[in-house]
């Protein structure tokens, strides 16, 4: 597991933090340098102190334990009924929550899951018993969090890119959020690069994700940053990275800008592949190379986790790649943050019915422990099904 080393962020009493710092002076009618006032920004918000405490007690010793990952439930509505439609359900709220029990109610889902990403609607459901979602998730030691952007819409002035909304009313639903039980936030965005990437996308991207963190912490949240960067296209994985890097050096810098605290958030990164279209796969070993290598190059070891999404490989790949990852130590916990790779199987096992519910949550217990032994880098995909060997892409995949 990566280890941080946490600053304190109240300003110290040194003249160099917003004080004055008096520079020495050349005599003579040359240059004389004035005195001058030096100032960086310190953010000490009101759960600057709980942040801190979060990513160290909780992120760190829980979500960033060895052998757990994040289970991704946060499916909008709209998206959530496709997902029923494919085994022949309505959309209606009575099979989204019944789908979402399954799910949360699995005995031992705790041993492998540490946070899970909830929907709004869930966030605030109870299964049919009367409990609520959020204190299932704590009977199992797993964190509830959630997903606050709005959905992506056209970006203007773009290569017929996209950007994503929800900044507006941020900051009081995600104190609501945090009252309901809510303790991490999720903000999705994505690159496209079939579309460019255009500068004015990757800059929106970087932004709206700073922006979003900077609210998050201001409200108790840990923010995961996710930036995905999607499979659509023919080019190899030479131009993945290379997107990849630009990317996630504009976050960064715009993170930095918001005086995000890094110790307090998580990452949700694609992980390095070719296009779903190229001619030429790449197998675990390679990608696990190029994405550590540009992880490397990005991202600082201060940040305590990296809990990657799976986006449309399948589920016996996602795991194969997230296993190649921990075959050697890395600055930070390399775990996943799947959705479609966790539920694939579990949803056709269950088909709406009933009587299939146990055998559904065994099916997710299955791909919880592989991922599980992926993160311990002690993965074998000896016995996969062959469900869990399918493909998953979507070309112009909408979330």
């Amino acid at each position: 597991m990566a280890c941080v080393s946490f600053a304190k962020l109240n300003p110290p009493s040194s003249s160099w933090i917003g004080g004055q710092q008096s520079l020495p002076q050349r005599s003579g009618s040359s240059a004389r340098l004035a005195t001058r006032r030096v100032s960086l920004p310190i953010r000490a918000g009101a759960y600057t102190d709980e942040l801190i405490k979060t990513a160290v007690s909780v992120f760190f010793k829980t979500i960033a334990s060895p052998g757990r990952g994040i289970l991704a439930i946060d499916e909008s509505n709209a998206t959530c009924g496709k997902r029923l439609s494919s085994i022949g359900l309505d959309n209606t709220e009575p099979n989204r929550q019944a789908y979402r029990q399954l799910l949360l109610t699995t005995p031992g889902l705790g041993e492998y899951i540490s946070g899970a990403i909830l929907f709004e609607e869930t966030l605030y459901q109870s299964t049919t018993d009367g409990k609520k979602f959020v204190d299932v998730l704590h009977d199992q030691k797993i964190i509830p969090g959630i997903k606050v952007d709005k959905g992506l819409v056209p970006l203007p002035g773009s290569n017929n890119e996209s950007w994503c909304q929800g900044l507006d009313g941020l900051s009081s639903r995600s104190a609501e959020y945090y009252k309901q039980g809510a303790r991490f936030a999720k903000w999705r965005t994505v690159v496209s690069i079939p579309c460019g990437p255009s500068a004015l996308a990757v800059k929106e991207a970087a932004w709206g994700l700073a922006r979003y963190a900077a609210i998050s912490q201001d409200n108790g949240l840990v923010p995961i940053v996710e930036p995905e960067i999607l499979l659509d296209g023919d080019h190899p994985i030479e131009r993945t990275l290379e997107v990849a890097e630009k990317v996630w050096a504009e976050v960064f810098y715009y993170l930095a800008e918001n005086n995000v605290i890094f110790e307090g958030i998580l990452l949700k990164p694609s992980m390095v592949t070719p296009g779903a279209e190229h001619k030429e796969r790449a197998n675990p070993e390679t990608i696990a190379k190029y994405t550590l290598t540009m992880l490397k190059r990005r991202v600082p070891p201060a940040v305590p986790g990296i809990m990657f999404l799976s986006g449309g490989q399948s589920e016996m790949e996602a795991t194969l790649n997230l296993h190649a990852m921990n075959q050697s130590p890395n600055p930070w916990h390399v775990s996943f943050s799947y959705a479609r790779a966790l539920q694939n199987t579990v949803l056709r096992t269950w088909q709406g019915r009933p009587e299939n519910v146990e055998a559904a949550q065994k099916a997710l217990l299955v791909r919880a422990k592989a991922n599980s032994l992926a993160q311990l880098g002690k993965y074998s995909a000896e016995g996969e099904s062959e469900e869990a060997k399918k493909g998953m892409f979507v070309k112009g995949y909408t979330y």
